[in-house]
């Protein structure tokens, strides 16, 4: 079920929108202020934000760039003023489409539906564990969304232990995956030197890693 945060100061709209997407199955959580929205988000799974511009404590753009900043999921803002240049700066702080006030329900949840949809079509495309995150597409490597270059290879190593998050990958598995585009073979020690090398682009603390993590005789894990 999917969480929706509403961030409405309109109790009677914010109470509206929350019955008719509990009816359409989804699990709601409704909130007023900026503050008490940063607290949810914080503390719960949010799938969905649906956001008014304008907040008794600040703005609705304001609150959706720092959230972009930190966690990617849909945000569709509730506004009475839709100008061009209202909507550009939306767009510009991250958020998914707008829907303007006075609004029909129906299109609403219409919105909510394919947002959604696209987003799970992307979300398969994309790995993502603490602040590490891999496009498997573009195989571009982020962490704390600022991008990580890195080789073939060691891009290789990360991606194979990515889809294979919790599982652990004798060296034999590795290096029998590890087979460059040339036919070469990635010996034992161009493995190692690779795993060493992907932990000082990935780790905060190479030598006591919380993403790569050495099972002695065995191999290596993604994750704990």
């Amino acid at each position: 079920m999917k969480n929706i945060l509403i961030v409405e100061d309109d109790k009677l709209l914010n109470r509206g929108v929350s019955f008719a997407l509990k009816k359409e199955g989804y699990n709601t959580i409704s909130v007023y202020t900026k503050q008490e929205a940063k607290n949810v988000i914080s503390e719960n799974h949010i799938d969905f934000l649906l956001l008014d511009i304008g907040l008794p404590d600040g703005s609705g753009l304001d609150l959706c760039s720092e959230i972009k900043n930190q966690i990617d999921f849909p945000v569709v803002f509730f506004t009475a003023n839709d100008t061009e240049e209202d909507m550009i700066r939306g767009f510009e702080s991250g958020c998914d489409d707008y829907i303007s006030k006075p609004f029909s329900i129906e299109v609403l949840k219409f919105k909510i539906n394919a947002i959604l949809k696209r987003s799970d079509i992307k979300a398969k495309k994309l790995f993502v564990y603490k602040e590490l995150k891999i496009d498997f597409d573009s195989k571009k490597v982020y962490k704390r969304n600022e991008e990580i270059k890195l080789s073939v290879t060691e891009y290789k190593l990360l991606e194979l232990l990515c889809k294979n998050k919790g599982i652990a990958m004798t060296k034999e598995v590795l290096l029998d995956k590890l087979w460059d585009y040339n036919g070469n073979y990635v010996d034992d020690n161009t493995l190692s030197v690779n795993v060493r090398r992907l932990r000082k682009k990935i780790e905060d603390d190479p030598k006591n890693p919380e993403y790569i993590v050495t099972l002695f005789g065995i191999g290596y894990i993604l994750g704990e």
